[in-house]
């Protein structure tokens, strides 16, 4: 049954309990109503007000909420709207939907971390060097120029989706696997990030936009030149981030974060980098004179090809100690041999049968937005020369200046 109609209008909700009241009588369903918000994010607020003001957060049955991202657009706003939704809902009814914790590979995460008794005595500041996260897009905002240009890179991927990649790759071990410890490991870990000061955001956090180019013998527009984006506009449609862990496990290691629209190719992935050995006993030669092999490396793809790859050295064929990097590579598609349920599959069957473990809570938004605060108000205060990369490009010179600064690159994925 469908139902169309403006969501300010009180006759909206009254057909829609209507429509409840039919389904609960011919499907059985124990009166249980999961209501799903996919509307522009203005209206979060009239529509959870309007359910309490029609009892519709009320029943016989449970009475769940999910709720689509951006959850707010800065820290203020996002406090604003869970007060507003806690007064019709329970935090424990709320939902609060990030695909990206649906997504096979990063649920594999705690499977790999925790299952396994191989990696997780590594998986410190004493054996890891560095953590690269890239969310890479090959197009540009199709069509959705004016959405973005209210969002940007910052608030669209780094803040909700891959912030939450991190904490799910930094947390500690849960004593037990429920949804209360799991998220509580989670929102710990965001709650350790450093907060950036002022004066540190030029160092640490990079904003870029993309500009015209050719790509495959095709003229490209840059942002400014897409439909329904202001000529003059200083939306970041990139956005890279250096942050630090305040904890035991991670002082000292830095994380790389960064998304972007408009880079050569679709791919999302982690990469975890070791530390070398202590000593360089294998030394390979290049035409710019000897150097040590590149260190190992860890790679847990999310997109577009799901999946895990190791990269250690090994002995190339012959005489003499000639070594070079080998990989492992596992795969979803070829390791399980059927469909994967679509990330959003998998988290709207969680929300009907009450398990919120993959969903955002209350205290992890706002320890999210407390990470990226900082940035924006930096962002907002400052006025770019944009673009600053090219279209098909893998983004900014100063993304590259900032892993510079450490000793370190952006790896190509």
């Amino acid at each position: 049954m469908n139902r169309s109609g403006d969501l300010q209008d009180t006759k909206c909700y009254q057909q829609i309990q209507s429509q409840l009241g039919e389904a609960e009588k011919i499907h059985q369903t124990a009166d249980n109503v999961l209501y799903y918000l996919s509307t522009q994010p203005s209206y979060y607020s009239v529509v959870i007000e309007q359910l309490g003001r029609h009892s519709m957060n009320r029943g016989n049955g449970w009475r769940r909420i999910v709720i689509e991202k951006p959850f707010g657009h800065d820290l203020a706003s996002a406090r604003k709207l869970n007060s507003e939704t806690h007064e019709v809902f329970p935090e424990e009814d709320v939902y609060r939907i990030d695909h990206y914790l649906g997504k096979e590979t990063v649920q594999n995460i705690l499977a790999f971390r925790f299952g396994n008794g191989i990696f997780e005595p590594l998986w410190s500041r004493n054996y890891i060097d560095h953590v690269q996260i890239t969310a890479a897009e090959s197009i540009g905002v199709e069509g959705r120029g004016g959405y973005y240009q209210e969002a940007g890179a910052l608030r669209d991927m780094i803040q909700n989706h891959l912030l939450q990649v991190m904490a799910t790759v930094t947390m500690e071990p849960p004593g037990v696997f429920d949804a209360d410890n799991v998220r509580d490991e989670r929102a710990k870990l965001l709650r350790a990030i450093r907060i950036m000061n002022p004066d540190e955001v030029p160092l640490y956090a990079v904003a870029g936009q993309y500009g015209p180019a050719k790509i495959g013998g095709q003229e490209v527009p840059g942002f400014r030149q897409e439909e329904g984006v202001d000529p003059n506009s200083q939306t970041d449609t990139y956005a890279a981030a250096t942050f630090f862990v305040n904890n035991w496990r991670w002082a000292g290691v830095p994380f790389y974060i960064r998304s972007g629209k408009r880079l050569p190719k679709r791919v999302t992935d982690i990469a975890i980098q070791f530390n070398a050995p202590p000593l360089a006993m294998f030394q390979q030669e290049t035409r710019l004179g000897p150097r040590s092999p590149r260190p190992n490396l860890l790679i847990l793809r999310i997109q577009p090809e799901e999946g895990i790859s190791l990269r250690f050295l090994s002995k190339s064929p012959g005489s003499g100690m000639r070594v070079r990097p080998v990989s492992m590579d596992f795969s979803y598609g070829s390791s399980f041999g059927e469909r994967s349920p679509s990330a959003y599959e998998t988290l709207l069957v969680d929300a009907m049968a009450g398990d919120p473990t993959l969903y955002t809570r209350q205290d992890m938004v706002e320890a999210s937005w407390q990470v990226v605060q900082p940035i924006l108000d930096a962002w907002r205060n400052s006025k770019f020369d944009f673009p600053n990369y090219e279209a098909g490009t893998w983004g900014p010179k100063a993304a590259d200046e900032m892993l510079a600064r450490q000793g370190h690159v952006w790896r190509i994925p």
